[in-house]
């Protein structure tokens, strides 16, 4: 939450400069409040999983948030009970009349395919031309955040030769930027794909800027201000042992896999793994909930106007 001090208080520049959340008297005395309605367009096949995790995230705050679950309209999931998706998660086409202050596009396990190849990707096209009209701030998450970049900058993913898997260090190239505030210089985030993006093509595209990147891991956080958009290729969101998981998994189906790097303490895999990664996860999801609670219509109507 910002901290309210007069304009012409020398901390007040200082601590705008520095990234600190600071409002004038007059702005605060301005502000009318109201819960922040987020979606969650939940493309993964562990739907509970994915909800637990972002919805940990961004309920965090002391905001309150209007957590809304959405789904491909015509998309059927094979790892999410029936009876939980009808009662909870409501189709695109039954939501898109509506307005949000924010939405997040989750990843999804279909690296390889080319984009056209995605049996949603006309109605996932529609989504993201969706957003510009009727989300004030939209977040694409890995497979989710690739999709988004290349449809508004015709960006490619790249596949690679070994899967990125594991914890690998990232710096923070933008300091001042309000979703870095709190930010350390360098910490470590999980990786777990197949495909990568380019730091030379997005410094190619009009309107991007990379806000954090790893020497090993590559691009990871994007903003896109022209679309209000972020793209992040890696994943906070992960719970502790979800890198194990998959480890566990493609070693039980007989699949080559190397030990998630920087993960397990000494890397052996018998070692419970440690998360170094919880409180930067809190702070980015927390600073873009602040950011659309600072610039959000109070009238949702306005939203995308």
């Amino acid at each position: 939450m910002p901290i309210t001090l007069p304009a012409t208080l020398p901390a007040f520049d200082v601590l705008t400069h520095e990234g600190v959340m600071v409002m004038t008297p007059e702005r605060a005395a301005r502000q009318d409040i109201r819960p922040l309605r987020i979606g969650l367009l939940n493309l993964m096949p562990k739907k509970i999983q994915t909800e637990n995790q972002f919805a940990r995230l961004i309920g965090a705050t002391p905001l309150q948030i209007d957590f809304q679950l959405i789904r491909m309209t015509e998309h059927q999931t094979k790892n999410t009970a029936a009876e939980h998706m009808e009662a909870f998660y409501r189709p695109f086409q039954e939501v898109k009349h509506e307005k949000f202050d924010g939405l997040i596009i989750t990843g999804a396990p279909i690296e390889h395919l080319d984009f056209a190849e995605v049996t949603y990707w006309d109605e996932l096209c529609e989504v993201m031309d969706w957003t510009q009209t009727h989300v004030h701030s939209t977040f694409g998450v890995c497979w989710g955040g690739m999709a988004m970049i290349y449809h508004f900058h015709r960006v490619q993913k790249h596949r690679l030769q070994a899967k990125a898997f594991g914890c690998f260090r990232h710096r923070n190239v933008a300091p001042t930027s309000p979703y870095l505030r709190g930010f350390s210089d360098d910490f470590v985030i999980p990786v777990s794909r197949w495909t990568e993006m380019r730091q030379a093509e997005i410094d190619a595209a009009p309107g991007l800027r990379t806000l954090l990147a790893s020497d090993e891991a590559g691009p990871c956080l994007v903003e896109d201000p022209g679309h209000r958009a972020l793209y992040i290729f890696n994943h906070f969101e992960y719970d502790s042992d979800t890198l194990k998981q998959e480890y566990d998994r493609d070693v039980a189906n007989g699949k080559p896999i190397n030990v998630p790097a920087n993960y397990y303490p000494d890397d052996d895999p018998s070692k419970p793994p440690l998360n170094r990664w919880r409180s930067h996860a809190h702070l980015l999801y927390g600073n873009w909930i602040n950011e659309i609670y600072q610039s959000t219509p109070y009238d949702p109507q306005q939203i995308g106007r």
